[in-house]
């Protein structure tokens, strides 16, 4: 039972986490304008994401532009692209196969496949985690050298945006929930029975022999142990 609900509580961590992954890889707020040196008093702001950039009017107009060059992007884009890409592909395999090899499912239920599954699930949520959080972390650090190069203008300066910090919680949350996972599934290791191991040698009865056949054995008594009719005792 406590294994259960380990297993459902990180089910829930880890769907929540991939949420959050498709949302920050849909989201525009990966880079903001910086509102340093001549940007401090502005009425426009700009969104930078991983498929789009966005314009704020401080008349409340919102516009967005989808890119239209793959070629033109920055590698550190691309790359988080993919990365992100395959972390919500990794999440929707996984968020499949611990829903078939959870406790509470009947899906598989009574068979080895199950843990199998739940393991899968556990192993491809890490995964995805451990890809959302190198795309985030790779591209706040682009964003954090940017801002403090002196050589950079100041209307080319970009702040962290909040897809980013959302794209942290989410990657952690799909660590700990896939983690949990694994943990519960260690419970659910069959233990095999103790069985005693036959001896090397069996022993075997020994055959039947009929009554008579023991006649001819018996000890010689101590009056007929000699031989024309002297006793034992003479030769004392």
């Amino acid at each position: 039972m406590a294994s259960a609900a380990v297993q459902l509580m990180g089910f829930l961590l880890s769907f929540l986490g991939m949420v959050g992954t498709l949302i920050t890889t849909i989201l525009p707020h990966w880079r903001r304008t910086a509102h340093v040196g001549t940007n401090i008093l502005t009425a426009v702001s700009y969104l930078k994401g991983l498929w789009m950039e966005c314009v704020w009017h401080s008349t409340g107009i919102y516009q967005c532009q989808i890119y239209r060059s793959l070629l033109a992007l920055p590698r550190d884009l691309q790359a988080a692209r993919a990365l992100m890409v395959i972390s919500c592909l990794l999440s929707g395999v996984a968020c499949a196969c611990a829903v078939v090899g959870m406790k509470c499912t009947r899906c598989a239920k009574g068979t080895p496949a199950k843990t199998t599954f739940a393991v899968l699930g556990g192993v491809f949520f890490i995964l995805a985690g451990l890809l959302c959080m190198v795309a985030v972390s790779w591209t706040t650090n682009d964003v954090v050298q940017n801002f403090y190069n002196p050589l950079l203008p100041s209307g080319m300066k970009f702040e962290i945006g909040q897809a980013l910090y959302l794209g942290f919680i989410s990657s952690s949350l799909s660590l700990i929930g896939g983690t949990l996972l694994l943990l519960a599934c260690q419970d659910e290791a069959p233990s095999r029975p103790y069985q005693a191991q036959p001896r090397s040698g069996t022993a075997t009865a020994p055959s039947y022999r009929p009554p008579d056949a023991y006649k001819d054995n018996r000890a010689p008594s101590a009056t007929s142990a000699s031989h024309n009719g002297y006793r034992l005792n003479d030769y004392v």
